[in-house]
């Protein structure tokens, strides 16, 4: 029932009430969410707030005045989204107990659109991570194997979704923080083109690459959010004029993909690396997606393979830069200097930074060393101009192919703890999902099916599409062909 599809068809054919879907989600995630063995997907759930939105929004659909298919929409928002009155804490202990005085544009917009937001989702800490295993709070869990990640950074996002805790969410994209979650847990995740979703009210990680992303059980009810949620802001100069056409309508569901040019950069991965069970879905895709008029075409991504080399410097310099404003005075909990050490500024500094987990203190180490003086050439300006050399790569790809097909990750979901002590070994997990981050391209995760290739439980299998920039339509139309639906853990629970 919580499929976004199975509570528009309740909510239009009278069978459920909003307040009924809330109600029923609540009681889910009280009953699977929480304690040492729960899924761990939310940190903060906003009972009441809920039901009174819903309680609305039944209001209005018993005098015919929805405000869309998503009025009454029970859906969740990741914790680096300001959420008006609610605590947002990014994942970070240096944000506890501060609550948002004001809505993210993405999140008003929801609201705008009458969907039930109910409640705020686990994440790696400001979104450095890529397993949820970072947040300061607790870890997330994959609902498919608790004893494996859901991904990250918007592993919460992924998780909630795949439980059957809400059909969709909002996560964010940095360098791959919704596909690569939504493909560990079998669900949709996509990153729009930067500029098509504000950042207003995103508590900013790395500014030039972050971008608002929608997680969904399917493609409709990714297309339903994404629709919500996108278009220009005048709170965000970044955000694009560019109307976003109907991803919903026969222009993208009727076409089918007969005609269009599918990319491969099989270069990409021809070194190894790479799960041989993600590579036969991979192949099995295109069989699939040629036998339904597809012509699968070879391109050439050479510069992606130092993506990541490349977004490590740039990612962490604008790090370095954003998370100086915590500093104890305007945001979150104030820490007082260390026994004997003075009143003085930098103490107070020195003791609340204290709080940032470890991993954020490496990236803002290694940012500021990169930024600073004798090392910018060397470092930061070297990589925008591989950064700009991987965009290049993708404007040539794009004359021979409409849409680029690739994995979303290596391996399949990781188990817990499998590589915490490791940290380039988790960077590496992102070899796939950066190139489109770092060339500001729409790029989305789909499931196309499951495997026991890990062992005896069941996982999913998620590959990749990469789009034009702001050709969002062309993308959806080939996602609505390569996603295979797959049964979610929360479908039987």
């Amino acid at each position: 029932m919580f499929r976004v599809r199975d509570q528009l068809r309740a909510l239009i054919d009278g069978s459920k009430t909003s307040q009924a879907l809330v109600d029923a989600c609540l009681a889910r995630i009280a009953r699977d969410d929480r304690g040492d063995d729960g899924i761990g997907a939310f940190l903060d759930v906003d009972d009441a707030g809920a039901r009174a939105i819903a309680a609305a929004s039944d209001a209005r659909r018993a005098t015919g005045q929805t405000r869309g298919p998503l009025d009454g929409v029970v859906v969740a928002v990741k914790d680096n989204l300001c959420q008006r009155g609610r605590p947002t804490t990014a994942g970070s202990r240096v944000l506890a107990g501060w609550r948002a005085p004001y809505d993210a544009t993405c999140v008003a917009r929801l609201r705008a659109a009458g969907a039930v937001v109910v409640g705020k989702t686990n994440l790696d800490e400001f979104g450095m991570g890529s397993s949820t295993e970072r947040s300061a709070f607790f870890v997330a869990k994959n609902p498919w194997d608790r004893a494996r990640t859901p991904g990250g950074s918007s592993g919460g996002a992924a998780a909630a979704v795949a439980a059957g805790f809400g059909g969709a969410g909002l996560g964010t994209d940095t360098g791959g923080s919704v596909r690569q979650p939504a493909a560990f847990c079998g669900v949709v995740g996509v990153k729009p083109t930067y500029g098509r979703v504000s950042r207003h009210g995103v508590v900013a990680f790395a500014s030039s690459l972050d971008q608002v992303g929608v997680v969904a059980d399917d493609v409709f009810g990714a297309a339903l959010l994404l629709s919500a949620v996108a278009g220009v802001d005048p709170h965000d100069a970044t955000t694009s004029t560019r109307p976003l056409p109907s991803l919903l309508g026969d222009d993208v569901g009727g076409a089918g993909v007969r005609g269009l040019r599918v990319g491969v950069p099989r270069g990409l991965w021809a070194e190894g690396g790479v799960e041989d069970v993600i590579l036969r879905a991979l192949d099995e895709s295109c069989a699939r997606l040629a036998a339904d008029g597809a012509v699968i075409v070879d391109v050439a991504l050479p510069h992606a393979a130092h993506a990541v080399a490349t977004y490590y410097v740039l990612a962490t310099a604008e790090a370095s830069s954003n998370l100086s404003r915590y500093e104890g005075i305007r945001y979150g909990p104030r820490r007082g200097p260390p026994e004997g050490g003075g009143a003085e500024l930098g103490a107070l500094y020195e003791a609340t930074r204290a709080l940032f987990g470890a991993e954020v203190r490496r990236r803002i180490l290694l940012g500021t060393f990169v930024l600073s003086a004798g090392f910018y050439d060397a470092y930061v300006a070297q990589a925008q101009r591989v950064r700009r050399r991987i965009a290049l790569d993708f404007h040539d790809a794009f004359g021979a192919a409409d849409v680029l097909l690739l994995p979303t990750t290596p391996t399949l979901p990781f188990r817990l703890g499998d590589k915490t002590s490791d940290p380039l070994a988790m960077y590496l997990g992102d070899l796939f999902t950066l190139p489109a981050s770092l060339a500001g391209l729409p790029a989305a995760s789909v499931p196309v099916g499951t495997t026991t290739a890990g062992g005896p439980t069941t996982l999913p299998l998620g590959l990749q599409l990469v789009g034009r920039p702001f050709d969002e339509p062309t993308l959806f139309r080939a996602l609505r062909a390569l996603a295979v639906d797959v049964t979610l853990p929360g479908d039987v629970t």
